[in-house]
């Protein structure tokens, strides 16, 4: 009986100390990466529109090709626009008629006055004959002046209809890809009719939007006025592309927008990326990413050895007698899987990273590196098949 009650009251052995697998706390300089969603563009986009109503005759080039800066694109039904201009030439030939005759009237005017100015200063005619020889011819210059003022208006009309001729052959303003046409043959086109679009693909741009935060960020960084408003060559862009490839060609920051947006409360930034065989095209959606600076000297830890708990993040440091302890730290920048760690680490600590839900302040674990191979006991596992 005694035997019985000794047993009953020993306690249960304690269990081993729980495995972990712990880092150790690294001092680097690393470089701190920014990502955006950005929209690409071409460099020119031309609207190419007709300066002239018409109806639409013919389209000369092929949808989404290669088109040179005065390739003809469109033509428009001429016959309305050279009758305006035949008629313009008739004007002008009847003014330059009329010219002729009021010329004419002049010279014989001023004749007249020629002729009776002598006779008058010897009161051989009456006086009243020269002055209406002059007022003739005051008249009859008149004449020649209002007929060549009619010359010079059927010309600008001769001139407007020659322009309106030119202009029902609609042709490229740039060089560059041209669209899906916007307008068929048969329809009637006008000034406000988008015909197609031209747009330059190589290089190209791409907008993207950065927080106002991350603008005076950067400004602190980069004080220099003159330094910000220039391209960089340091400031390089990385293009992530939809299916998650990395561009192959850098691009270069080109300019910042004048305002802050007030509903989304971002600036907008332009960059170019050259764009050789024209793979890239406008509309597309990509990823933005630069190196905005280097943090020196920061302290990297696994993101998945972080914990957050209502907002403030801890880690779970082992100590050199293989105890826990459970520190408050302030976090930084992210960096791939990593995260740096501005307060609450120094070099070398040994944080845990891997089974952090098996731990508590105080308790002793058995750490073990990221990555170790986990040792399996022989022995037991020859008792257990044994049994």
């Amino acid at each position: 009986m005694l035997f019985v009650f000794g047993c009953g009251r020993s306690e249960p052995p304690k269990p081993p100390p729980a495995d972990v697998q712990v880092v150790k706390v690294e001092q680097q300089d690393v470089p701190i990466w920014k990502e955006w969603i950005g929209t690409l563009d071409g460099l020119v986009n031309a609207q190419i529109k007709p300066q002239v109503t018409g109806y639409l005759l013919r389209q000369t080039y092929t949808d989404g090709a290669f088109v040179k800066k005065g390739q003809l694109l469109f033509e428009i039904d001429p016959r309305t626009f050279q009758a305006a201009l035949d008629q313009a030439k008739g004007k002008l030939a009847n003014a330059e008629g009329q010219l002729a005759t009021a010329q004419a009237n002049q010279v014989k005017a001023q004749q007249d006055v020629t002729r009776y100015t002598p006779l008058a200063k010897e009161q051989a005619i009456p006086q009243q004959d020269l002055d209406n020889a002059i007022q003739a011819n005051e008249a009859a210059k008149a004449q020649v002046a209002a007929a060549k003022a009619q010359i010079e208006a059927a010309k600008a009309q001769v001139q407007s209809a020659q322009l309106d001729i030119g202009f029902t052959k609609v042709v490229s303003l740039i060089d560059g890809i041209a669209g899906i046409a916007q307008a068929q043959i048969g329809d009637l086109v006008s000034q406000n009719t988008l015909l197609t679009t031209v747009s330059t693909l190589d290089p190209i741009k791409v907008y993207f939007p950065v927080s106002e935060r991350e603008y005076l960020e950067y400004v602190k960084d980069h004080p220099d006025a003159g330094k910000r408003a220039a391209p960089e060559p340091q400031l390089q862009l990385q293009l992530v592309l939809a299916d998650g490839s990395v561009y192959p060609q850098k691009g270069i920051f080109s300019f910042a927008d004048r305002q802050v947006d007030v509903k989304t409360g971002t600036l907008r930034l332009q960059g170019i990326f050259p764009n050789p065989g024209n793979v890239l095209r406008p509309g597309q959606y990509a990823r933005i990413r630069a190196v905005i600076k280097t943090a020196k000297g920061a302290l990297l830890v696994p993101q998945r050895a972080v914990t957050e708990q209502q907002g403030s993040y801890q880690v779970a440091v082992v100590s050199s007698g293989n105890t826990v302890e459970i520190r408050p730290v302030t976090v930084g920048d992210r960096v791939g899987t990593q995260w740096i760690i501005e307060t609450g680490l120094k070099p070398g600590d040994r944080v845990v990273a891997e089974g952090i839900q098996k731990v508590r302040p105080g308790a002793i674990v058995n750490p073990k590196p990221l990555g170790a191979p986990a040792h399996v006991k022989a022995k037991s596992t020859a008792k257990n098949e044994s049994r």
